[in-house]
């Protein structure tokens, strides 16, 4: 052991840092059982005893974290697919002259791609938003815009 149990300071310090690398919380309730420990170490508790103490707070300060709204992941995930924030394509417009079979072909960006057109929406708008990207297909929904003018 380090003189003056340097070992549970040094070792809360390492965790801490690594805690702010990651982000998850779960190192630095590790770390406050350390700290518990250096804590105990300094009440004059045994090495054995001390351990004892850093498992118990930081098990006991893992579960709680685990109940608290910080524990808990209630975001849910959205499908690439259909995150704007992934394809910047999504919310584009584009016109499609031509259905056949709710495909057509149609330019955007330059070439040319394949356009899918969503479940219930109608063949007659001209204009269209992208919705989602599958593939190299275009999934594509009635433009709010068109509806406007």
């Amino acid at each position: 052991m380090a003189p003056g149990g340097l070992f549970w300071w040094i070792g809360a310090g390492v965790l801490i840092v690594l805690e702010l690398m990651s982000g998850t919380f779960y190192l630095l309730m590790i770390a406050l059982g350390f700290i518990a420990a250096a804590f105990a170490r300094i009440a004059g508790a045994t090495p054995d005893v001390q351990f004892g103490v850093a498992a118990l707070v930081a098990l006991a300060a893992v579960v709680l974290l685990r109940r608290s709204r910080f524990g808990r992941r209630t975001r849910t995930r959205t499908v690439a697919a259909r995150n704007p924030d992934v394809n910047l394509d999504i919310g584009q417009t584009l016109a499609v002259t031509g259905w056949r079979d709710r495909r057509a072909r149609a330019n955007y960006r330059g070439a040319a791609w394949d356009v899918e057109l969503a479940p219930g929406e109608p063949e007659d708008a001209k204009l269209y938003e992208i919705s989602a990207l599958d593939g190299c297909r275009l999934i594509v929904v009635a433009s709010k815009r068109a509806v406007q003018v």
